[in-house]
């Protein structure tokens, strides 16, 4: 695993010249020094000399009143040198023997990390260039994009659903007719009626011939034979005859008889409406435990999932931490995170770079210096003052030998 060794920076940006052996044995180095006199260049050769630069990043990157800048940085693995004048810059990259690469910067870009050069970067990232960062490094067992997309159109289609159960119980609502009521038949109830009517008819004619039979007795005394045969006939016939039907009654349930038929067919329709706003309400409670159970797929797949930071995470939104948007921790968890997400990238080069280190309390500064020495990198760290009597004090584009 290699690290920076030597790193000579002349006349590059503030300084004049340069040059920083850190100690091997230790972890931090730390570039002090007041504002303007050349700190921050001192980073800046290690990111001009490993990733490049162009005019519109660095539109100076040589010193004022200089026509020309070298950088040389030297690794446990390669010489790096970055050579500027008025036209341009050149590259080359050699091994410890002396031999020369000749694809250099492919040679440096594999050597480092998405976020080395600033892991605090990722703390500026947009929530999706977060979220995408850390998918990078995480081996999940399941499509996050696929499966927020699968839950979408389940959600979308329970929506559809829920919307008709509650359009059906509506509905239902609606009926005054909730309990069975059996259609009548009219056509029945008119033969009835015509036959009672015909009955009666019969019956009046019967014993209209019987009271004749009766007054031809009293009129006709000549007659009496015949009259008595015919007496004993009707009375017979009177005898045997049905009763008087009721017609009346039979017309009133005509009369409610569509009254009764339409509340057997609002029944029917609550009957249907019903069996409707149960499979409806059916398909949504399936509907719901596949959400449920896309859920658990994805809560199962973070969970089997390694991540760089214990209790890191994301969302669709973006990355969480602690299960809240990741950039709502504290500035240390949030210095604890982005330095893990370089640190798990895993660059051959193992060298990380932090500006704005004054940014940076005794607490947080620990933390930088324990994770290094955990994980074995080495780490730049650029801080306002004298660094009290650690690492180098920039003056005036020098190491003040003085500090």
């Amino acid at each position: 695993m290699s690290k920076i060794i030597r790193l000579s920076s002349t006349n590059y940006k503030r300084l004049k010249a340069v040059e920083i052996q850190p100690d091997p044995s230790g972890n931090l180095v730390v570039v002090a020094g007041r504002n303007g006199q050349g700190k921050s260049s001192v980073l800046d050769s290690i990111t001009a000399a490993l990733g490049g630069v162009n005019a519109k990043t660095t539109p100076k990157p040589i010193r004022d009143g200089e026509d020309r800048a070298e950088i040389v940085l030297e690794t446990e693995d390669l010489i790096v040198t970055r050579r500027f004048t008025a036209s341009g810059s050149t590259l080359t990259v050699k091994s410890p023997d002396g031999a020369t690469y000749g694809k250099g910067q492919a040679r440096l870009d594999d050597l480092l990390g998405k976020l080395s050069l600033d892991p605090l970067a990722f703390t500026q990232l947009s929530d999706r260039d977060q979220l995408a960062t850390l998918l990078d490094l995480v081996d999940l067992n399941f499509d996050p994009a696929e499966l927020d997309a699968e839950r979408k159109g389940v959600f979308e289609k329970r929506t559809d659903v829920n919307r008709k159960v509650k359009d059906l119980a509506a509905q239902i609502k609606g009926y005054s007719v909730t309990e069975p009521v059996t259609e009548v038949s009219v056509s029945e109830l008119l033969a009835q009626y015509r036959d009672a009517v015909a009955n009666n008819e019969s019956y009046s004619r019967a014993e209209t011939r019987f009271r004749n039979a009766v007054s031809r007795v009293d009129q006709i005394k000549q007659e009496l034979a015949d009259a008595e045969d015919e007496q004993r006939a009707a009375a017979e016939a009177h005898k045997t005859h049905p009763e008087p039907v009721d017609h009346q009654a039979i017309q009133t349930q005509i009369d409610g008889a569509e009254q009764v038929n339409a509340r057997a067919r609002e029944y029917a329709d609550y009957q249907r409406t019903k069996g409707q706003h149960v499979e409806a309400q059916a398909n949504a409670d399936k509907l719901s435990a596949d959400l449920e159970a896309i859920d658990k797929r994805k809560a199962d797949g973070l969970a089997a999932a390694k991540f760089p930071v214990d209790a890191l995470g994301f969302e669709e939104g973006g990355v969480t931490y602690q299960g809240m948007p990741f950039k709502q921790a504290s500035s240390a968890e949030q210095l604890r995170v982005s330095l893990a997400m370089a640190i798990a990238l895993n660059p051959s080069l193992r060298v990380i770079r932090i500006a704005d280190g004054s940014l940076l309390d005794a607490d947080n500064l620990a933390l930088i210096d324990g994770m290094a020495k955990e994980h074995d990198f080495q780490v730049w760290i650029e801080i306002v003052g004298n660094g009290d009597g650690t690492g180098v004090v920039i003056e005036d584009g020098e190491i003040d030998s003085a500090a």
